[in-house]
């Protein structure tokens, strides 16, 4: 007579496989936030550097057109402003809250040709912009994305040598400062930029 002989076969239960399949959507669902979180600062990251970007590239269209123009004046509330025809007065000055000069193919007889760049605020003095005139000061044109806010205590213009030889011997050079917050999505990140310009074209 055969003996029968009875194999119990093992296998997973459905408790051994609701935790299996927990602990892997746990796992899955960790990784995900972390690619997501990873991916928002990446993003966040890059647009920071285009901010950034436009911002440096504002600082060298000024320094560009500076560096090509003539017949610098420092422009503050106290020598006249932006009245003309003295605005196309060569003039030097520690503390500019404006800069005036002839572009590269202006005339230097016409005050309504200028070039001019400005702090200025819209607000009543809450924020403060950069703005860009070629007009003498008729129009303005708002240089700095939204996201930058500039300081509107410091001067972002000193202008030295400015005066026609035999006047003053020293050649032009225009200082550049220029400081402020970045306000991107809630964060706030300080900055300051400062160059130096000096004209082209030989003061004779």
């Amino acid at each position: 007579m055969l003996k029968q002989i009875s194999k119990t076969k093992s296998g997973y239960t459905i408790i051994e496989t609701m935790i299996s399949v927990s602990v892997f959507l746990v796992v899955v669902l960790a990784g995900t936030s972390t690619l997501l979180q990873a991916n928002v600062l990446h993003q966040k990251s890059q647009d920071m550097r285009s901010i950034m970007d436009s911002l440096s590239f504002m600082i060298e269209e000024i320094s560009r057109d500076l560096r090509t123009g003539t017949n610098y004046r420092c422009i503050t509330s106290a020598n006249g402003g932006f009245a003309q025809p003295g605005i196309a007065t060569a003039l030097s000055g520690a503390s500019c809250s404006a800069i005036a000069f002839e572009y590269t193919f202006g005339d230097d007889t016409i005050a309504t040709d200028q070039w001019i760049y400005k702090i200025e605020s819209t607000n009543g003095g809450v924020t403060y912009n950069i703005s860009k005139s070629t007009d003498g000061g008729t129009s303005w044109v708002q240089l700095n994305p939204s996201e930058v806010v500039l300081n509107g205590t410091i001067a972002p213009f000193s202008v030295l040598g400015a005066p026609i030889p035999p006047g003053d011997t020293q050649q032009p050079l225009v200082m550049i400062r220029l400081v402020g917050n970045i306000t991107y999505k809630g964060v706030v990140s300080p900055f300051s930029l400062q160059t130096s310009v000096s004209q082209r074209l030989v003061d004779l």
